[in-house]
């Protein structure tokens, strides 16, 4: 009997977001619960491999996964590195400057933790047997995932909050840039 492995709701590629942002903090929480449902498939799909193979519907979770952590999580880490912890490190709380230092470091870590999984999954997409590590050939994905969504409750307990000592127009900016990070390049 196929396990079953219920995918995100999904697009072809990421859609540009609205330029009537009103509220980016809930669009950066918003990606954070993608997070959370994509390692959460991620680490099914783990299971499910090791019993049926890269089935069809391995295929298709391999790249519904590869396209979230390809495509719109970089856009989501440029977001907080390139606007959101710079708008809060200017509001002069050390404390808060200090966790932003480290979940700027983490966002590396779990990139180079996301090369091995990425290049697992690409296997998978293509309906290949993954290479040999672990005896299901997976690395470790379970650490990806937890790492993953420690970082995002770490972000949203320890620095999202401050975000409502922020004024209206640098809010109105960091939208700005939300939607000029994800809409195509004007000639």
């Amino acid at each position: 009997m196929p396990s079953p492995l219920p995918l995100p709701a999904r697009t072809a590629r990421p859609q540009p977001v609205s330029p009537r942002i009103d509220d980016p903090i809930a669009l950066l929480r918003a990606c954070h619960e993608k997070v959370v449902r994509f390692t959460q498939l991620a680490q099914r799909l783990q299971a499910h491999v090791a019993e049926h193979g890269a089935d069809a519907q391995a295929r298709e979770a391999a790249t519904a996964v590869l396209r979230y952590f390809t495509l719109a999580a970089p856009l989501h880490h440029a977001d907080e590195d390139e606007n959101l912890f710079v708008a809060l490190r200017a509001l002069g709380h050390a404390d808060v400057n200090a966790r932003i230092d480290a979940l700027q470091q983490e966002h590396d870590t779990l990139g180079a933790l996301w090369l091995p999984v990425r290049a697992w999954l690409a296997h998978i997409a293509e309906g290949q047997t993954p290479p040999h590590g672990s005896p299901d050939g997976s690395p470790d994905v379970d650490g990806f995932a937890t790492r993953y969504r420690a970082h995002v409750a770490q972000e949203e307990a320890s620095v999202y909050p401050h975000a409502a000592e922020l004024p209206a127009p640098v809010l109105r900016a960091l939208a700005d840039a939300m939607v000029a990070r994800r809409s195509p390049p004007q000639d």
